[in-house]
């Protein structure tokens, strides 16, 4: 029930942000193009891969809240994180997209190509965007926090790269109308300043979805908590082979541990059981856990 809830939650905030994005490229793109501004354009497309993104989180999240079956024994938990490697690569694309396209108007403007002068309508556009898609960051970060949902948090930093690039934007427009016709080639300089942060942003979120989709080990400080658990529990007398790796919202922990050779499986189980316990109450009851007894040699 906690899990539709959940579910629940990441769609209706994920449909509201899709909502803002996609009224904001449509306004985006029809002031660029009225407002003759490169940058606002390249804005507007932005936007238009967050409103992509947003239909990729509901999509696979529907997927990820799937329950274990005979073809995906460990569930479909990834399928969230594969969604988050997808929204990382369309901030890549959009990044490389700005890039270029900023490049190629300040290579034609110091070729001498006169670059139009921008209207104030894409100034207001770029200013509106930015209060919005702030906000939209805030709302859907915080969320995302208390859902715990890796697609929802990269989604917030997909919105907050609108901002920040609305922002750039909003400075090479401004420059451009009031600094005269010498100064138009502010407005693709923003453009490209812009597509560094939004590629920083595209890497800082793809980083961790490859390596938990690589299965890499879990944090070092959440295997320390780990191994604190364990050694803390009654009747293990060493452990060893810890194994960790991440399964969308939920971790996974593979452990080896000894007991004293002359108790019985029922309290070597227990033992088991307990650790088993101890670690469910801290990282999630889906949490996947399995404890290999093996008997101590003394």
């Amino acid at each position: 029930m906690e899990k539709d809830k959940r579910i629940k939650k990441i769609k209706n905030v994920t449909l509201q942000g899709s909502f803002i994005n996609f009224i904001l490229t449509v306004g985006k793109v029809i002031a660029g193009i009225v407002g003759n501004s490169t940058a606002m354009i390249a804005d507007g497309i932005h936007s238009l891969s967050d409103f992509v993104t947003d239909v990729i989180v509901i999509v696979f999240i529907n997927v990820s809240g799937k329950e274990k079956d005979k073809n995906h024994h460990y569930g479909h938990g990834k399928f969230e994180t594969f969604a988050t490697m997808l929204i990382s690569f369309a901030l890549i694309i959009v990044g490389f997209g700005i890039l270029y396209a900023g490049a190629v108007k300040i290579i034609d403007s110091l070729q001498g190509e006169l670059i139009e002068e921008p209207g104030f309508i894409a100034l207001y556009a770029a200013l509106i965007s930015i209060i919005s898609k702030e906000g939209l960051f805030w709302y859907t970060k915080i969320e995302g926090d208390k859902l715990n949902s890796q697609a929802m948090i990269a989604n917030a930093w997909h919105h907050r790269s609108d901002a920040f690039s609305s922002i750039g934007t909003a400075l090479g427009i401004s420059g451009a109308i009031l600094l005269g016709e010498s100064w138009r080639i502010l407005d693709p300089i923003a453009g490209v300043i812009v597509s560094f942060f939004i590629l920083k942003v595209a890497w800082d979120i793809a980083k961790p979805s490859i390596n938990e989709l690589l299965d890499g080990s879990l944090p070092e400080t959440t295997v320390i908590e780990l191994e604190q658990i364990i050694a803390k529990t009654k009747g293990v007398e060493f452990f060893h082979n810890m194994r960790t790796r991440k399964i969308g919202e939920n971790i996974s922990v593979e452990v080896h541990i000894k007991v004293d050779k002359n108790l019985t499986v029922e309290v070597s189980h227990q033992i088991a059981t307990e650790i088993e316990i101890t670690i469910r109450q801290r990282f999630g009851e889906r949490t996947h856990i399995i404890v290999h007894v093996e008997p101590s040699k003394n």
